[in-house]
């Protein structure tokens, strides 16, 4: 997240913990472990009309892994189960962008600095 962040020259580090700290939900929130390591993790937030992935982090080490599309595929899943659609936003200038698209996110909208996302 650092990366595009500083590529948009909104890197805070005081602001990017707050605001992870003010929005973190231990219950939503999924550690993804390799051989006991710790390669990112991810939340995933029940809301009444769609399921939220607020936060998706893979360790650059573990990135040629494919972890990202394997877990983007399981939530895909999840949500398919509950019948609710996946909604996500990323930075504009995130690479995550072709990411999700590449996986069969739709842009739905744009804010001054993020792309919103929806899988239905």
């Amino acid at each position: 997240m650092r990366p595009s962040l500083e590529a948009v020259g909104r890197y805070d580090p005081l602001r990017v913990r707050t605001r992870f700290l003010d929005g973190f939900n231990p219950k939503a929130t999924f550690k993804i472990l390799i051989e006991g390591r710790l390669a990112g993790f991810y939340v995933l937030l029940t809301k009444s009309d769609h399921l939220y992935l607020d936060h998706l982090y893979i360790d650059p080490e573990f990135q040629s892994f494919q972890l990202g599309g394997q877990l983007i595929e399981k939530i895909k899943h999840q949500a398919k189960e509950v019948n609710l659609p996946l909604r996500l936003q990323a930075l504009k200038q995130s690479r995550a962008n072709g990411f999700y698209v590449k996986h069969g996110f739709v842009k739905t909208h744009e804010t001054e600095f993020d792309l919103h996302y929806e899988l239905k």
